[in-house]
């Protein structure tokens, strides 16, 4: 399953990306917003540092002027995925993309049939939002089940991109499914690593070998 980094923070980027668990990145105009940056020149700065996809969201919601957002984003560099919202005009935007071979995420997916739609227009990927589920007393991995099953029924080759994941559970439950791929914020990536047992491990382990008085160096 691939990882990608929910962030516009190109520090944050920078300081991850030697762990080698970044596949790609996504932003949207929140993160953009907080970030305080140039949308155009921070989706560059991106591309330039990941090799993988890179999402960047159009923010008319017209077919006409959604298209010349895209056409802007798009030509930033190869590996941008225009972001898409999962709306009539956003479908229609996203299948004259896919027909250009230009790699498509249609955004904020709340049911099944939606994620189908979306396949049909030819999505590259479908970002469902687990967590917002969530919210609303829902089960949202019982919606990337159902996504799984649709597209493994007709073999389409929309990726599904588990979105609006909130701790490392919604991410092992991703992977047990089959989801492509999570977006994840660094914070929560952080928290992929931890494991009480493997703390407590390795503080016993270094005190037995500081009773030792060696050193491997």
């Amino acid at each position: 399953m691939k990882i990608f980094l929910d962030t516009a923070d190109l520090a944050e980027i920078e300081q991850l990306l030697p762990t080698g668990m970044i596949d790609g990145v996504t932003t949207n105009p929140s993160l953009i917003a907080k970030s305080g940056a140039d949308i155009k020149k921070t989706i560059a700065a991106i591309c330039e540092m990941v090799s993988g996809p890179v999402s960047a969201e159009v923010t008319a919601t017209d077919v006409e002027t959604m298209r010349k957002e895209a056409d802007v984003l798009a030509a930033i560099a190869p590996n941008v995925t225009v972001k898409l919202p999962l709306t009539q005009a956003g479908l229609t935007v996203c299948k004259q993309l896919s027909a250009q071979d230009v790699m498509t995420n249609v955004t904020l997916c709340f049911s099944p049939v939606q994620a189908l739609m979306a396949a049909k227009a030819g999505a590259s990927f479908i970002s469902p939002f687990v967590g917002r589920l969530d919210d609303l007393g829902q089960d949202g991995m019982n919606l990337i089940r159902d996504i799984y099953d649709v597209y493994a029924n007709y073999a389409f080759e929309t990726e599904i991109l588990v979105a609006s994941i909130r701790g490392p559970q919604h991410v092992t439950d991703a992977a047990l499914i089959g989801a492509d791929v999570v977006t994840i914020p660094p914070k929560i990536l952080a928290q992929l690593y931890k494991h009480p047992l493997t703390d407590k491990g390795l503080a016993d382990f270094l005190a037995d070998w500081d009773k030792t008085g060696q050193s491997i160096l």
